[in-house]
């Protein structure tokens, strides 16, 4: 996989949806507080429309959005779960005067092992919900969402670890320049929020091209 492709190709899709737009870089910045419409243009982004769509329609906008966080809501569900089972662990009272359940050479590796499934788990639905996002955006149809099977064939024929290379490439490259803003006094956190909006378009666009990278099962 092209990593420098993606990256240029999503900053050349970014450059052209906002450089010079103002009104539809103003209207972005006013949906990143009403949430659910920036979500919705993400959806749009995903979808493939190239150029960059324009900011239009803003009750399909909403609604798409609402759509996109249950989406990311239903597939945050296991990694709750696996969070929780720790804490429930650890709040389970053990009777004054008796032996502990687990030694504490044996509780450290219980404690590894959940944590290793934990960074395990975390990478494989966070790779299924990301084309899981963009496989409903380009269809449509929130069902497709949840066809798991066909996400896997779909990840697997791109290659996981190509896919998960390129996930770290993107958040790397948005930490590193991020980081670099807010060590700029004040006017570097007013400059990130400023470029909230290209964040944003940059991210869905360099995970819409992973998704096409490959042809998606029908």
């Amino acid at each position: 996989m092209d990593y420098i492709r993606l990256l240029s190709d999503s900053f050349d899709y970014t450059k052209e949806a906002l450089w010079g737009r103002w009104v539809r870089w103003l209207l972005l910045l006013v949906s990143v507080v009403i949430f659910p419409l920036i979500y919705g243009y993400s959806v749009r982004v995903m979808s493939g429309t190239k150029p960059a769509p324009e900011f239009e329609g803003w009750i399909r906008l909403f609604v798409d959005g609402i759509k996109l966080i249950v989406i990311t809501i239903v597939y945050t569900i296991p990694i709750m779960i696996l969070t929780l089972i720790p804490i429930v662990l650890y709040a389970i009272p053990v009777p004054a005067g008796s032996e502990p359940l687990l030694s504490p050479e044996v509780g450290i590796i219980v404690a590894l092992a959940l944590l290793i499934l934990f960074i395990l788990a975390a990478i494989v639905v966070g790779i299924l919900a990301t084309f899981a996002m963009v496989r409903f955006s380009q269809t449509g149809r929130m069902g497709e969402a949840f066809r798991v099977g066909a996400l896997l064939a779909h990840i697997g024929e791109i290659g996981w670890l190509n896919v998960f290379i390129a996930l770290v490439v993107l958040t790397v490259v948005v930490a590193v320049v991020e980081f670099a803003l807010i060590l700029v006094p004040i006017i570097g956190v007013i400059i990130l929020l400023l470029l909230t909006p290209a964040f944003i378009i940059f991210t869905y666009r360099y995970i819409t091209l992973i998704y096409e990278s490959a042809p998606a099962p029908a």
